[in-house]
């Protein structure tokens, strides 16, 4: 099976988790073939050198979302006709443009006064239940996005028009219009500017040369999409499906819609283009939602956000990210000792709370005044971490003067700040190895990776109610609200007094994650969905032939329906069956065709008698099983059904 693997601003060239998770998932499905289409977020993901990949993974594409479009990945039907876009390219373009910003730079039409939208005309007619204002906006919205993608397939020059004085227009005009989002009305110049530079990047994979054509088939020949992220990552999947007919699987183990929110609050773009990009967002998570086979979330707080986007529940199913467990099998089950020592692993930014951190371990000082608090750890990528560390220094040299011991020892403070790869703490294991309970403090987490790694080492931890930490630790630790210093200080404190409670809940937690967090569940799970989802789709009309352009077998390449094998005997009489001439498909098996609730015997098969033509009561085929379908079954007579 061929798999497109879709990422963006990780695998195979960034570091860190993203590219952690995709490497060992490719290195474990070994009996696929893959081929990455990476768009990268910077210049410096670039620069890094390129990793050695798998001998399975067949090439890899890229593509920048940054600076300009790269001329190397302009399509040849865009390179024969010119840069330069004609006066139908431009009207074409015109109208697509119009029905994407309309559709999210505008509240419903005939939403009412419960909807916080304006009032409007209410749906009518027969489908009026079904033809609601939000579904107008998503067909509009779909409309606009697949026109484009066909605009840029048959001429080229979308990133030209996105960056013209008529996209600004269009913009401009829906902005001032009467409907406009309540924080876009006062866009200005600059702001339309900024907004239609951000959607030409967003919108770059529609441009580019990965869709194939008849010397490359690129994405219209691979089996299955596998998008790892929403938003651009998901697009390439999204225009497959529509011109190819390939399935789209999207995997989402931190909800690209909700990092775009949390990215956007702390820039410092106008309050316009945030809520315009914003939208934009919004309306591309529910179209990728809308259009996957199976989406995949990594925890049920993932899963939230994904329902109140739109997601089908019916086409949810969670999997956890697999982690490595095997570094952490060294380190011994937590001892029913004495020790007093609380140890946080992470990134140090505002969102892990640290302040509430120390100001819980003063209190905990004083009902164990010889614990000690490790804070182990770097910078995170937000830009205000370096500050809050600094921060977060002063505060604990302030709470906690160095003691000493008599009036000749050098004094020493109950918390220190330390970072993995020093000669203290020379890996991460070692790092959980050092604490009796693990904390965990953020106000805002997803997964809780820190979490997963301490159940791993078999420690005792006391965790804030943020993103999916309940769902993770289940029974096996405390779980106190954020933003309670005193209930943080209270369970450390609870641990810290009773070794024997921390060795249990230790040991329960090893348990449970080797259970449910492990890279070898994780592989598993997605080698059996992929083989499910291709077993929904065995035929597209990008893969008609049997043998691809190598002579590769492809054995999903015909639909089973189209050829029904040839005579069949019959009890007492001579049957004939009607088959499809070879290398066509029947009309009600063609893909996206409806199919019939039964098909007549008549046209399948037939008993010949002196009498003429005898055909089973009620004129229809059915299943061994009784239910309607598409296949005749033999003719038998009546006395016989």
């Amino acid at each position: 099976m061929r798999i497109g693997l879709l990422t963006e601003g990780g695998y195979p060239d960034a570091s860190g988790e993203a590219h952690a998770w995709c490497d060992r998932l490719v290195r474990g499905l070994t009996g696929h073939d893959f081929e990455v289409y990476a768009l990268s977020a910077d210049a410096r993901q670039e620069a890094r050198p390129r990793p050695e990949l798998p001998e399975h993974v067949r090439l890899v594409h890229r593509a920048p979302l940054w600076g300009d479009f790269p001329a190397g990945h302009r399509r040849a039907a865009e390179e024969r006709k010119g840069r330069t876009p004609g006066r139908r390219a431009r009207r074409r373009f015109a109208e697509r443009f119009g029905d994407l910003v309309t559709a999210f730079a505008t509240v419903p039409a005939g939403s009412g006064p419960a909807s916080g939208a304006p009032h409007g005309d209410p749906p009518s007619g027969p489908d009026s239940a079904a033809d609601t204002p939000v579904t107008r906006k998503a067909d509009r919205f779909a409309a606009g996005l697949y026109g484009l993608a066909e605009l840029a397939r048959e001429h080229g020059g979308l990133p030209a028009m996105l960056h013209s004085e008529g996209a600004v227009r269009i913009l401009e005009a829906v902005c001032h219009g009467p409907r406009a989002l309540p924080a876009a009305q006062g866009a200005q110049v600059n702001d339309l500017l900024a907004v239609t530079a951000q959607l030409e990047l967003a919108l770059r994979p529609l441009s580019l040369d990965w869709y194939g054509d008849r010397h490359t088939p690129g994405l219209g020949g691979v089996d299955l999409c596998h998008a790892t992220s929403g938003g651009a990552a998901a697009l390439p999947g999204l225009l497959a499906k529509r011109f190819f007919g390939t399935p789209l699987l999207v995997t989402e183990y931190g909800v690209r819609l909700r990092e775009h929110y949390l990215a956007r609050a702390a820039s410092p773009l106008s309050v316009p283009v945030r809520a315009l990009l914003a939208a934009f967002q919004g309306a591309l998570a529910a179209e990728t939602y809308a259009q996957a086979a199976l989406i995949t979330p990594g925890n049920t707080h993932a899963r939230r956000w994904q329902e109140r986007c739109g997601a089908d529940r019916a086409r949810l199913r969670t999997v956890y990210p697999g982690m490595d467990a095997a570094p952490f099998a060294a380190v011994a089950d937590a001892a029913a000792d004495d020790s007093k020592t609380l140890v946080w692993v992470g990134k140090v930014e505002p969102a892990k709370d640290l302040i509430a951190l120390l100001h819980a371990f003063a209190e905990v000082r004083k009902a164990e005044p010889a614990a000690t608090l490790r804070i182990i750890g770097g910078p995170g990528r937000d830009p205000r971490a370096p500050g809050y560390l600094a921060h977060c220094r002063a505060l604990a040299a302030q709470l906690f003067p160095d003691e000493a011991a008599d009036a000749r020892t050098v004094g020493e403070n109950p918390v220190s700040f330390e970072e993995i790869g020093s000669p203290e703490v020379p890996a991460l294991e070692d790092a959980y190895a050092s604490g009796a309970v693990v904390v965990l403090s953020s106000v805002i987490e997803g997964f809780p990776r820190s979490l997963v790694e301490a159940m791993f080492c078999g420690r005792a931890t006391v965790s804030t109610d943020a993103g999916a930490v309940c769902e993770v630790i289940g029974g096996t630790g405390l779980v106190v609200p954020p933003r309670n210093p005193r209930a943080l200080a209270e369970a450390c404190a609870a641990l810290l007094a009773d070794p024997d409670r921390r060795a249990r809940l230790g040991a329960a937690a090893r348990a449970r994650a080797l259970e449910l967090f492990t890279v070898e569940q994780n592989v598993a799970a997605f080698r059996g969905i992929y083989l499910e989802l291709i077993s929904r789709a065995p035929a597209r009309p990008a893969a008609c032939r049997t043998r691809d352009a190598h002579g590769v077998p492809r054995p999903f390449a015909r639909p089973a329906e189209s050829h029904v094998p040839g005579r069949w005997a019959a009890t007492g009489t001579t049957a004939r069956a009607a088959t499809v001439p070879a290398g066509r498909t029947p009309s009600w098996a063609a893909p996206g065709a409806g199919r019939p609730a039964a098909v007549p015997v008549a046209a399948e098969a037939r008993t010949e008698t002196g009498g003429g033509d005898v055909v089973r009561e009620g004129g229809q085929a059915v299943r061994r099983d009784g239910t309607a379908g598409n296949q005749a079954w033999p003719a038998r007579g009546r006395e016989q059904w």
